[in-house]
């Protein structure tokens, strides 16, 4: 950096214009408000034709690093100058990123204005604006309207359907694209584990390993991890972390930060923080820079370490360290950790003072804690927000419902179990899953559905014989809680 300084001044006082090069080595690395300090002076001596593409390289550095308002910025002088497609996919992508429709609509008519709509990279930019912010109607609408459409396209309003829970659409359009990659199949596997559809995303998978030509990488074996470690399928999660590992080592030298998020996140989500901590030390000793994607993976890590300490202070590295404004994920991994760890104020100090409104995932992660922590106040709150981000869920009712009952408060377990039952909930039928030779089953009680009930009834029989023979009587007094 003192280099950097030092060649800057030498322009400064010889008069010799060397942005490029300055601006180039600033955002490797990467310091934006320096080069975007830069980048101001020498537009005010620069021809429009020669610091345009100035300006988009910083703004692409911007669309992934943020804050969004030095986006808008960059881009409003663009505008004075001669934007260009490039112009406008960094845009987009930065719209995506830091969840601004309202921005990126603003854009699509500027692309009518401009005539760009046409070109295929911002078009496709464009879908992909919109499936990220959660308006898959106006995706599905850019998509009809691309005269020509290439696997990228197919693959963002895949994600797009997928994130959104819809799930129908979603497996419709993955069985309509002509020609599928490694992305469709992990949108599809990511999707459904995103949805708690952890079955569906192991049958995908398992499709895609044992009859598909296209081979699963470090990001269909990160985002499959969770649906192994939500049903218990230990067998084949270690199949699936050792051949992850295989596949990091075989990469070697030509690993990119796709590779290393990809591995920290999936170590992170299976329970092996300390591996995950480790890689992104390892990341970090050799010089590649961490993005917003790489901290959700090392937050995760610190939530199921309980590492607090260490988790605010790579929160806190994100801004200060790496210019990386914290989105609503990392939000949402911190109030998991505080809240778990008992920091349950400061867990909800931080909901409340976001930049962006908190979603269920924030508000259920601190009801969650709050249950464990026996904490009445705060889960009262929680549960608030809950019945208006997810009237349609009855588990938030049970959960606040048990708060006040380990506390004695049987009025609000009244008032709970009242409400539910005036909003006319249907309880869920509970099912598990056994793992047996690297297959998962799933039973409910006294299910006969399984197409070899006979035989697991028979040793059932044998194995409740046995019991009784050797006087062993299991302790069945249990607590259920139902409604009609």
């Amino acid at each position: 950096m003192n280099q950097i300084k030092q060649i800057h001044a030498h322009t400064l006082r010889n008069n010799i214009d060397q942005s490029h090069f300055l601006i180039t080595r600033l955002l490797q690395l990467p310091n934006l408000l320096y080069a975007h300090s830069i980048l101001l002076h020498s537009s005010l001596s620069s021809s429009p034709s020669s610091i345009s593409p100035l300006f988009n390289t910083l703004l692409h550095s911007y669309s992934s690093h943020g804050p969004f308002h030095h986006c808008i910025s960059l881009f409003n002088s663009l505008l004075l100058l001669h934007p260009s497609p490039p112009s406008f996919t960094s845009l987009l992508s930065a719209c995506a990123s830091f969840n601004q429709p309202f921005h990126g609509r603003a854009l699509h008519a500027l692309l009518l204005k401009f005539g760009f709509i046409f070109d295929p990279f911002v078009s496709t930019s464009l879908l992909t604006m919109y499936s990220k912010c959660g308006l898959v109607d106006s995706a599905t609408k850019v998509f009809d309207e691309m005269p020509y459409r290439d696997v990228a396209s197919w693959n963002s309003l895949l994600d797009g359907y997928a994130k959104s829970g819809d799930l129908m659409r979603a497996q419709e359009l993955f069985d309509s694209i002509p020609v599928r990659n490694v992305i469709s199949w992990t949108s599809m596997v990511a999707g459904f584990c995103q949805n708690g559809r952890y079955e569906d995303a192991l049958q995908v998978f398992v499709k895609m390993w044992e009859d598909c030509e296209v081979r699963p990488n470090e990001v269909t074996l990160a985002s499959v991890l969770p649906a192994c470690a939500n049903l218990g399928s230990l067998e084949l999660g270690k199949r699936i972390e050792r051949n992850a590992w295989r596949m990091f080592e075989e990469i070697g030298d030509r690993r990119n930060l796709c590779s290393w998020n990809s591995m920290i996140m999936g170590l992170a989500v299976h329970g092996s923080w300390k591996d995950a901590l480790e890689l992104f030390h390892d990341m970090k000793a050799r010089r590649i820079t961490p993005d917003d994607i790489t901290f959700i993976g090392v937050l995760m890590a610190c939530t199921h370490g309980g590492l607090v300490e260490h988790g605010r202070t790579y929160f806190r590295s994100m801004e200060r360290e790496f210019q990386i404004s914290p989105k609503l994920e990392h939000y949402g991994c911190m109030v998991d950790l505080l809240g778990r760890a008992g920091c349950l104020r400061e867990a909800y100090d931080l909901s409340k003072s976001m930049p962006m409104k908190p979603d269920s995932v924030i508000w259920g992660a601190l009801l969650g804690a709050c249950s464990f922590h026996g904490e009445v106040g705060l889960a009262e709150i929680a549960a608030e927000f809950l019945s208006e981000l997810e009237p349609w869920n009855a588990g938030n009712h049970v959960i606040l419902s048990n708060i006040y009952a380990s506390s004695g408060q049987w009025d609000g377990v009244a008032k709970e179990w009242k409400l539910m039952k005036w909003k006319k909930y249907r309880k869920i039928a509970g099912h598990s899953f056994i793992e047996v030779g690297g297959k998962m089953d799933k039973f409910l009680v006294e299910d006969k559905s399984h197409p070899r009930a006979e035989e697991i009834y028979a040793m059932l029989n044998e194995v409740t014989l046995a019991m009784k023979l050797l006087q062993y009587f299991p302790d069945l007094d249990y607590h259920l809680e139902c409604y009609d």
